[in-house]
C-alpha cells in the first residue's frame, strides 16, 4: 500500500472547495487529516506549479483575509477570482460566516 504524501492530502482537500466558498488554512489542514498544520498548508499552496488547476484562490487565513501581500499581482488575481465566483469582500475581509465552506 502506498502512503499519500501530505502535499497530496492537502491538494485533495483544496480540490473539494466549491466555487463561491472559501476554507481557511487550518480548515484545509483538518480536512487533509493534518490538524494544526495550517502553516504546512500555506507552504504547500505556495509551491503549486504554475498553471495549476487547483482552486488555490479559495484558501484564506483565519480572519477571512487573503494572505498574499496586498496590492501584489497574486493578491489582485485571488481577489478577482473570488469576486467572479460571487464572494463579496467587506473591506479587506471575506465574511467567513457567509462564505466558509462547511462540508
Amino acid at each position: 500500500m502506498t502512503e499519500i504524501s501530505n502535499a497530496h492530502k492537502i491538494w485533495l482537500a483544496v480540490q473539494q472547495i466549491p466555487a463561491g466558498r472559501v476554507a481557511t488554512y487550518g480548515q484545509v489542514a483538518e480536512l487533509a487529516g493534518l490538524p494544526g498544520a495550517a502553516r504546512l498548508v500555506g507552504n504547500t499552496m505556495h509551491k503549486l506549479p504554475e498553471g495549476s488547476q487547483l482552486p488555490w484562490h479559495r484558501v484564506v487565513n483565519a480572519q477571512g483575509k487573503l494572505s498574499l501581500p496586498e496590492g501584489s499581482a497574486g493578491y489582485r488575481e485571488q481577489k478577482l477570482r473570488l469576486e467572479s465566483e460571487g464572494i463579496i469582500f467587506k473591506g479587506p475581509r471575506i465574511p467567513l460566516v457567509d462564505y466558509r465552506w462547511r462540508p
